[in-house]
């Protein structure tokens, strides 16, 4: 083992769990990844167990400390942790899960709670107004009304609420914590004016619970335990600092949390932060503190994007994403006459619509794989677009896009996206995504690391005038596409809702 210090990030994402060990001056020394599936219970339900995310961590850490060039326990300074989110994972006060934990905006079950609880808090504007958001599928608070109406036992007594990376900070310490921007998607428990829980609303969906304690996501929130060092392998009395949801974490890991910048995710979902001056609302997006104390973002979120390749792939036979990519590539733009609409688990942002569902138009016999591949890859860039057009409806200002997540690091999409929006893109030198950024975040509880010099910009990706045209008369139709198909979706989603429920 080299004696060189290093700190630590681990995420639990949608689709897999991460991890990688950071010497001090930015540089990776290792990774780590464990793949996972969620559970779809019943339609719109989407769970997981939280003892696979602490045992996936658990090994991950063991691995990194394994890795070649990984220095000895002691020298890992500190570790930071980051989840998706919001979720909503009950306990009780031992921290003992009473249910799997209900994941975020892509679980739209708790659609009638929506409204109702919208009406007893006296309306959109009023919620919004004091808490940034609207109530939707994004939202914690439905979803507990949703439980104390279906699984009452689930949300009785005392009990604590988790995310998935204050899961991870309990597990490694003992802490029970949550972070405020954390905090502020837990609409409408949170003040996001005052910065703090707001009591009565907190209690209209959460009695019983003991709320925890606020912090930031840079705060150390305690040291590694002796129990979690036995099961990681770490020093017991490293510090561990807070933490917060996966894309806010990733926007710290490409330094795009400047005013103007928006961070855009390419992952399993598709997710956008804008860094604004200033708390701004909106009728579709997400008003939220940011993951820095004194900042504010608008955000948005797609339910699928990658979901949606890798599906595609899954029903071709598994070929590998080169080959796919390549035969999207010479489909060119329009797909050979193919327009999709990328609702495959809903939507979240602008549509905000549970029920809208995937469309395919155009298909003839003639289509191929790479056609189908390059619709999907235009699809969500089209999505972009429109959470773009939302943001500066809204008032936000979008002077640079940084990528970040596995989807950029290949030309293609990426290209497409700068296409279909005519924005340029920066593209880092590292896209890993929110396991680094928690690891910056635990590099800045023992120092003042520059993200710049962690992880410098290395590539734009310019808009090809020459896809212009083409990309706005088919983002027009795409707009079209949406109202024009929503009526006969609901319908058969409720269809689907009953044949489940029979």
């Amino acid at each position: 083992m080299l004696r060189q210090a290093c700190v630590l990030g681990v995420d639990i994402g949608t689709s897999s769990s991460k991890g990688v060990l950071v010497a001090l001056d930015g540089t990776i020394v290792a990774t780590a990844t464990r793949e996972h599936e969620v559970l779809r219970p019943a339609p719109g339900h989407v769970e997981m167990d939280a003892h696979v995310w602490w045992d996936e961590a658990a090994g991950i850490i063991r691995e990194l400390l394994a890795a070649p060039g990984a220095p000895e326990p002691a020298l890992v300074r500190s570790v930071g942790v980051s989840g998706m989110g919001p979720c909503v994972l009950v306990t009780d006060l031992a921290g003992e899960p009473r249910r799997p934990a209900v994941l975020y905006g892509i679980d739209s079950r708790a659609t009638a709670q929506i409204g109702r609880l919208t009406d007893r808090l006296g309306g959109t504007d009023v919620i919004r107004e004091r808490c940034g958001s609207a109530l939707s599928t994004q939202a914690v608070g439905p979803k507990l009304a949703w439980l104390a109406e279906h699984e009452p036992r689930a949300v009785a007594g005392d009990w604590r609420l988790f995310q998935p990376s204050t899961w991870l900070g309990w597990k490694l310490t003992g802490a029970y914590y949550l972070d405020h921007h954390s905090a502020s998607q837990c609409t409408p428990m949170y003040d996001a004016v005052a910065q703090g829980w707001h009591g009565p609303w907190a209690a209209e969906v959460a009695a019983g619970a003991q709320l925890p304690p606020l912090v930031w996501p840079g705060d150390v929130v305690g040291d590694v335990s002796a129990q979690a060092a036995a099961e990681t392998g770490l020093a017991a009395g490293t510090p561990v600092i807070a933490g917060t949801i996966d894309a806010w974490s990733e926007a710290i890991s490409v330094g795009a949390h400047r005013v103007g910048d928006l961070m855009l995710m390419y992952g399993t979902t598709m997710f956008l932060i804008n860094t604004v001056d200033k708390p701004l609302t909106s009728p579709t997006l997400w008003g939220t503190v940011g993951a820095l104390p004194g900042t504010r973002n608008l955000a948005g979120g797609m339910a699928t994007s990658g979901a949606i390749t890798g599906w595609l792939r899954e029903l071709f036979g598994s070929p590998g994403y080169p080959e796919l990519l390549a035969l999207a590539e010479a489909a060119g733009p329009g797909a050979h006459g193919l327009l999709m609409l990328p609702y495959f688990a809903g939507e979240r942002t602008p549509v905000a619509d549970p029920d809208a569902r995937g469309v395919l138009a155009g298909l003839t016999v003639a289509h191929t794989r790479g056609d189908l591949y390059r619709a999907a890859l235009e699809a969500t860039a089209f999505g972009v677009r429109h959470n773009v057009a939302a943001i500066e409806q809204a008032g936000g200002q979008v002077e640079r896009i940084v990528a970040v997540g596995g989807g950029a690091q290949g030309s293609l999409w990426t290209q497409i996206v700068s296409d279909v929006t005519g924005l340029p893109q920066a593209i880092p030198a590292k896209t890993i995504g929110a396991a680094f950024g928690a690891a910056f975040l635990a590099a800045g509880a023992i120092g003042e690391p520059d993200i710049d010099r962690w992880n410098p910009i290395v590539d734009t990706r310019t808009p090809q005038l020459s896809a212009r045209a083409d990309y706005d008369e088919l983002y027009a139709l795409y707009l079209d596409l949406y109202p024009a198909t929503a009526p006969t979706v609901h319908a058969l989603a409720a269809r689907e809702r009953l044949r489940a429920e029979r």
